[in-house]
């Protein structure tokens, strides 16, 4: 339903403050707040489709957030409240890494990590560091350079992804300094950059915060993941899963979420209907952050080109939701979601009990699937091994 009169928002606004209250009087204390990690892996209860299996693929690895592959096999991972950036391998093939390497301490939020021409990139709260030729100085990687200019300082959503494109440009997230404000460029978008820093430009706006985006394999396509609001309840607004074929593209934030649902602070001053709709709602509050398409030949066909979402979980909602990996199957065309569906549950136990976070997909050359966790400072190795 869209509300395009001033009337019906102003209703709508009303409605949700009352919905908003009314949640925030029945949230059980119990659920409220980031839980603790636990830092102990726990696959026990994880359940997966037939034919499908799970195994640690490394433990240890201290907050581990975004992942990134190098051409020569190495895996970068970056980490949030660690500061800290990991390097691994698994030289011997066996689906476990031979240890893990810590190349970087005492940075802002490293959390996203890129490797382009043989360069480490990693994206601080406020800047993009780069190591050059990292795989022949994993032991002393050394001073890094700063890549261009500084980003936004802000904490809230502070953290940010970064991948390099099909056009050798690095993509770059900078979140919502807040739960809902219009503060206006670059906040809230995805920007785009050539790989020194300069050439600097927004590709998409609206975007409250994302966690997660990759390209079509054949489209070339971006597609994203985008944290919807708090403070409207248990049910509103939905995660999005979002496409942006081109650039120029305005997916809402702060005046529309989840294509159809004006903001009731902001809702009055744009209509839903300027704006891009989502190509998937993901749920309320699942906390949908990172993604990847899945490119490997080891899966069934069906999975091919199929988009892999880590749902890392709620953190203000009256009951837990999300904290598993989810799989959006597109249809013939590449341009639409066909069926949604999990992949891998379990790591929510119940309201105080959470085995797992999930936080990023990294899909690996023999065809399984890597899948980070922030909270039990672990990375999953998902595999299929037929009937």
């Amino acid at each position: 339903m869209r509300l395009h009169s001033l009337s019906a928002r102003a209703a709508l606004t009303l409605l949700f403050a009352a919905t908003a209250v009314m949640a925030g009087r029945t949230q059980g204390a119990k659920v409220t707040g980031q839980p603790a990690g636990s830092g102990r892996v726990q696959l026990e209860s994880i359940k997966l489709p037939p034919g499908f299996r799970i195994s640690v693929f490394a433990e240890g690895v201290k907050n581990a957030r975004s992942m990134a592959l190098s051409p020569g096999g190495t895996l970068f991972v970056g980490s949030r409240n660690a500061g800290a950036v990991y390097a691994m391998v698994d030289k011997n093939k066996d689906g476990r890494a031979d240890g893990v390497m810590t190349i970087a301490t005492g940075l802002t939020e490293p959390n996203g990590v890129a490797v382009h021409n043989g360069a480490l990139y990693v994206a601080e709260r406020s800047r993009i560091l780069r190591w050059d030729n990292i795989e022949a100085h994993l032991e002393a990687p050394g001073a890094p350079a700063v890549v261009g200019e500084p980003f936004p300082t802000d904490a809230l959503h502070g953290w940010k992804v970064i991948h390099f494109g099909p056009d050798g440009l690095l993509y770059v997230t900078v979140g919502a300094p807040c739960n809902i404000c219009d503060r206006g460029d670059p906040y809230a978008s995805i920007i785009r950059m050539k790989p020194d820093g300069s050439g600097r430009e927004i590709f998409a706006r609206g975007i409250r915060n994302t966690v997660g985006f990759d390209w079509h394999p054949a489209t070339r396509s971006l597609w994203f993941t985008d944290n919807g609001r708090d403070n409207l309840g248990d049910e509103n607004p939905s995660d999005e899963l979002n496409s942006a074929p081109k650039a120029g593209m305005n997916f809402g934030y702060p005046y529309c979420h989840q294509g159809n649902t004006p903001d009731p602070e902001f809702g009055a001053k744009r209509m839903c209907s300027e704006f891009e709709a989502p190509a998937q709602l993901m749920g309320s509050h699942v906390a949908a952050i990172g993604m990847r398409f899945y490119t490997g030949s080891s899966f069934p066909q069906e999975y091919r080109n199929a988009i892999i979402v880590a749902q890392h979980g709620s953190w203000n909602r009256s009951s837990r939701v999300g904290y598993r990996v989810m799989v959006a199957f597109l249809d013939a065309s590449g341009t639409k979601v066909a069926r949604y569906e999990p992949l891998a549950t379990g790591w929510l136990v119940s309201d105080r009990e959470v085995l797992g976070r999930p936080v990023d997909i990294q899909v690996m050359p023999d065809g399984s699937l890597l899948v980070s966790d922030d909270f039990a400072n672990a990375i999953y190795r998902i595999t299929y091994q037929g009937k």
